[in-house]
């Protein structure tokens, strides 16, 4: 019965270690406090016990990349190849990869975002600009004057898109996407898409397009994928890009030389059996998510100070605290016994993000507390 809750509190689980020792509730890094699906757990075990652990290439892993080959024709109608498939150990590592390789002056970066794609331009020597987000018709798009205005700049030849957008919870229209793909090719810009929650889609009669699967975008992007975050098993470290150019390959290939460690064994095999076994879990886990959704939603919604629009996919929540009473948000919240994620962190200080991926009872008491004078 969904969902297994494990104790992390003794795991030096990274989102648990924040507040040890404080009555504050963690919830602020994005995965989740469910259980792995027992098929992955049954499938890492299994290896385990074969006794050997040693190396492994990826692309000889014939499993795993045959079944993110079937995962993407059946969730998005997506044929693809399986030499298309580049294994990074995170998508933090491979948008960095994309920036090192591709980047070269200014990156483009839609705001808010979160604070490891914000930092990717810096680190390799490369100015963010940033892309705001804004609100049209009651969700968050992208303000598309300023994508133009920034990309038609000579500097400029990469854009790093997050899809479903992290921390405001839309999902790109194929309109959207159009606008993109023309802006992109006019001016020269390669795409590169994070589209690690593309599998949480929680609105009815909203669907996830991968970038390199639209017409206009399959020779001039870089899309990002993992079961990390649908799966919980982001401790893992495996990722894959999805690269449909040879040329745009080879180059993303030879920024990662000597640099990017082969994804792990344990972390293909996770991989495999998540986009094979586990469908039935996938579909539990959302509509539990969609059920906490609403219930975070209205609660938020019922406070004094705090807004939020309702996220189209993930298992976050983007709330707006700028008619709050209170000089920061996130010391406010975390004296009421709440740790979200600091909004300053993603570039809007008066906002925080909350991870609503945890039991009911655990959000019933952070609201509880949150409504607390």
């Amino acid at each position: 019965m969904f969902p297994n809750l494990p104790d992390r509190k003794p795991t030096y689980s990274y989102k648990w270690e924040k507040y040890k020792g404080q009555d504050i509730l963690p919830l602020w890094v994005a995965d989740t406090e469910f259980g792995c699906a027992q098929p992955i757990l049954d499938g890492l075990k299994s290896r385990v016990d074969h006794g050997i652990l040693g190396y492994t290439l990826p692309s000889q892993y014939t499993p795993a990349n045959e079944a993110i080959v079937s995962w993407c024709e059946r969730q998005y109608g997506w044929s693809i190849d399986a030499d298309w498939i580049v294994w990074t150990p995170g998508v933090v590592p491979a948008f960095n990869v994309a920036s090192k390789a591709f980047g070269a002056g200014r990156i483009l970066v839609q705001e808010p975002n979160y604070p490891p794609l914000r930092a990717a331009p810096g680190i390799n020597d490369s100015q963010r600009i940033a892309i705001q987000t804004v609100i049209e018709n009651g969700r968050w798009t992208l303000d598309f004057e300023q994508l133009e205005k920034e990309a038609s700049h000579p500097d400029c030849h990469l854009m790093i898109l997050c899809n479903p957008m992290n921390p405001v919870g839309s999902v790109m229209t194929q309109g959207e996407l159009d606008k993109i793909a023309q802006i992109c090719n006019q001016n020269g810009v390669l795409l590169c898409s994070d589209e690690i929650h593309c599998d949480l889609i929680l609105e009815e009669g909203v669907s996830h397009i991968p970038a390199s699967s639209h017409r206009e975008l399959k020779d001039n992007s870089i899309t990002l994928m993992a079961a990390s975050k649908t799966f919980n098993v982001a401790g893992l470290g495996a990722s894959f890009a999805i690269i449909p150019n040879e040329e745009i390959r080879r180059k993303f290939n030879k920024a990662a030389m000597g640099i990017v460690p082969w994804v792990n064994i344990l972390g293909l095999v996770a991989t495999e059996i998540a986009f094979t076994q586990c469908d039935e879990w996938r579909e539990q886990q959302l509509n539990y998510l969609r059920s906490n959704r609403k219930f975070i939603v209205d609660g938020i919604n019922d406070i004094p100070g705090l807004s939020v629009l309702s996220p189209e996919a993930t298992f976050l929540a983007w709330v707006d605290a700028s008619k709050l009473d209170a000089p920061s948000p996130q010391a406010w919240c975390e004296q009421r016994g709440v740790g979200p994620s600091p909004g300053s962190d993603f570039g809007s200080k008066d906002f925080f993000r909350i991870n609503f991926g945890c039991s009911q009872d655990m959000l019933k008491e952070a609201l509880y507390r949150l409504q607390k004078k």
